[in-house]
């Protein structure tokens, strides 16, 4: 949501799966935060998120996935976003959330700063095949 918002580093990560540079990898779940969030800035900010909520749904990859065994972030509504990504094989999660960053890396799931992931990942020369990302600070 950030990059509808603010552009900038998360702006370049949106233009990079546009561009289909990377892939973002939803589950029903994330989902479902993101059309609740994304009503609550949209009332706050008095913008329509409708498209690129629409874009969203036809364009990301959904993966359903099971709930954790046990939570492992501290905030235990973060575990959806570990268990997509696991669920879904990603090497990524794209977010600045600190529950998430604290417990990265976790079962082979790297979480990254939008500005990391940019600088280490988004220009190099290896092609990055799937991504989850998650709101920075929105959760």
């Amino acid at each position: 949501m950030s990059s509808v918002f603010f552009g900038g580093t998360p702006g370049r990560i949106l233009r990079a799966w546009r561009d289909g540079k990377v892939d973002v990898v939803l589950s029903p779940e994330i989902v479902e935060e993101y059309v609740r969030v994304g009503e609550e800035l949209a009332a706050r900010f008095g913008v329509d998120l409708d498209p690129a909520l629409e874009l969203v749904a036809a364009s990301a990859l959904l993966v359903p996935s099971r709930p954790l065994a046990e939570s492992v972030s501290r905030d235990p509504d973060d575990d959806k976003f570990l268990a997509c990504a696991i669920a879904a094989g990603v090497e990524y999660i794209v977010s600045g959330d600190r529950d998430l960053l604290d417990v990265s890396p976790y079962e082979g799931v790297e979480v990254l700063r939008p500005r990391d992931f940019v600088d280490s990942q988004l220009y190099s020369p290896s092609e990055i095949h799937l991504l989850v990302a998650e709101d920075e600070e929105t959760s």
